[in-house]
């Protein structure tokens, strides 16, 4: 495990040597053997790389790691941009099974992180967060997001968000029970993650609403 964590590690956060490392691996096959179809893997195995490389390190950390946590010390914005956004590199340090520490480094780009998401959220500077980690090689880790502060409030606002649509939808026509039963539902859902007593006392009375229409 800590070989392919080591493996992984590297072809996620040094793309461009990975592909050096391909050119020579199977140029020298096809040296050796005379056989040119050996330069086809190249170009397929460099943009799968390229493209989900830290995808596939996140998967394998998230089912083979331990949980532990780690803090980011520096954050530095780069010249370089992804999708009009300035990249950055990370500095973080780890805390192993012994309770010390070990740093480590990724960007904007190479960061993987958990669950697997067409985003990048990364935690704050100076506020532990969880993470897991192959025993052996903790420099290499995924980012557990759902799982910190951060991204358990963000989680939080995204259940909000049908509640609040429901309840303009609602308050601009109470006699509207297609309306009514969106909120209701809005608000049942919410309450199966989170214990709020004001929104069950409101399902309550939407319900006791819904009755009275029919």
């Amino acid at each position: 495990m800590v070989l392919i964590s080591k493996i992984l590690f590297f072809t996620s956060h040094h793309g461009f040597y990975t592909v050096i490392l391909l050119l020579i691996f199977f140029g020298g096959l096809s040296y050796l053997t005379k056989k040119a179809w050996f330069l086809i893997p190249i170009i397929p195995l460099a943009i799968l790389n390229g493209i989900g490389g830290q995808f596939l390190n996140a998967w394998f950390l998230n089912k083979y790691g331990v949980e532990s946590t780690a803090i980011i010390t520096s954050d530095v914005e780069t010249n370089s941009t992804l999708n009009e956004m300035y990249i950055h590199d990370y500095e973080a340090i780890v805390k192993k099974q012994d309770g010390k520490y070990i740093s480590t480094f990724f960007s904007t780009t190479t960061a993987s992180i958990y669950p697997i998401e067409n985003a990048i959220r990364i935690p704050r500077t100076e506020v532990s967060f969880p993470v897991k980690y192959i025993p052996g090689y903790e420099k290499n880790i995924v980012i557990l997001y759902n799982q910190s502060d951060e991204g358990q409030a963000n989680l939080k606002y995204l259940k909000l968000a049908p509640i609040n649509s429901a309840k303009i939808k609602y308050e601009a026509d109470r006699t509207n029970k297609e309306f009514i039963e969106e909120y209701i539902a809005a608000l049942e859902d919410y309450v199966k993650y989170y214990d709020d007593e004001s929104y069950k006392e409101k399902i309550k009375e939407l319900q006791l609403e819904l009755k009275q229409l029919k």
